[in-house]
């Protein structure tokens, strides 16, 4: 038995201004409701089939919708500032390439659970790697968080003290990426491995990536947080799934300056005073200070036992 069923065509109709806003507000088609006039002008002009016009006001209205959450994200995500990889200067670095972040860059990123540790001095360029890796997992549609460690001991210890940690975790746990910046930077409360520690294992059992920044090798880690078996515990939760890359070269905010350069030969000493230079270098500190006169009473000394020498020789060379 064929069931057949009869759909109706509906009639055309002209549709006013104030009725095609209603029906755009109704579906949330935004984008479409702002551009569709001008669309319907440029369509009419160059003769569009109905299928092209409806397919390009649908194209707009996705992109649209996209760019809308691009923004939303990247403003929640609160990035200190923006930078995106292709501004980063890998020339400056002698081991890190662009090949290497490869899948930090896309969506096996979140899918797969990488996490990653970018360890160096001070502007090295280890926050701007961490904020463009976190801006493209926004471009691939991922919610991103950045903070510094810092900020995330601090809010868990006070929401620790008032019997709410568990409730404040969510702010540093749902994120499907978390970047936390500057790890080692500043002194922190005596519980900062213990609050870090539940961040760090929540995270890892639900395969989220985490991005850190450091400048702490990873051996003082327990110095810097207080407990040297929950800094193990940390690292070897981060680094299961993870990397850990060290940043070189020069700093990007001090380059101009030349502050790092190598020295020519024979100039290993600046020398202060005088043409020519002064006769000892000058001190930098109480230690060179104590050298500096060492070396000039040891030579008084050897200079007045010469001396000495010299009057009893002729002393004995005179005796008949």
């Amino acid at each position: 038995m064929t069931v057949t069923t009869n759909y109706s065509v509906p009639q055309s109709r002209s549709l006013s201004e104030a009725e095609g806003e209603a029906l755009f507000k109704r579906l949330h088609l935004a984008h479409m409701r702002r551009i569709y006039q001008e669309v319907a002008v440029q369509a009419e002009k160059e003769g569009w089939s109905y299928s092209d016009f409806l397919g390009l006001l649908l194209a707009e209205e996705v992109a649209g919708r996209r760019q809308t959450r691009l923004g939303r994200l990247t403003r929640s995500a609160r990035f200190p500032f923006l930078k995106t990889i292709d501004e980063f200067d890998f020339s400056l670095q002698s081991t890190l390439r662009l090949t290497l972040l490869g899948s930090y860059l896309g969506p096996e990123l979140v899918s797969e659970g990488r996490s990653l540790i970018l360890h160096g001095k001070t502007g090295r360029g280890k926050t701007h790697l961490a904020v463009a890796i976190g801006y493209r997992a926004i471009q691939n549609g991922f919610e991103t968080l950045f903070t510094t460690a810092a900020e995330l001991i601090e809010a868990l210890s006070n929401a620790s003290q008032r019997g709410r940690l568990q409730e404040s975790l969510a702010t540093y746990t749902h994120p499907p990426v978390l970047i936390i910046d500057e790890v080692g930077y500043l002194t922190y409360a005596q519980d900062a491995a213990n609050v870090l520690f539940h961040v760090v294992n929540n995270r890892h059992l639900r395969k989220r990536p985490m991005i850190f920044t450091t400048n702490k090798p990873l051996h003082e880690w327990g110095k810097v947080l207080h407990d040297e078996d929950l800094a193990a515990a940390i690292l070897d939760r981060v680094l299961e799934r993870g990397r850990f890359i060290r940043l070189d070269g020069p700093s990007g905010r001090t380059r101009h300056l030349k502050l790092e350069e190598p020295l020519p030969d024979g100039t290993e000493r600046f020398r202060i005073s005088g043409k020519n230079g002064s006769e000892f270098p000058e001190p930098t500190g109480l230690n060179s200070t104590k050298s500096a006169a060492t070396s000039v009473i040891k030579r008084k000394r050897m200079e007045q036992r010469g001396n000495s020498e010299l009057r009893i020789e002729g002393a004995l060379g005179a005796t008949p």
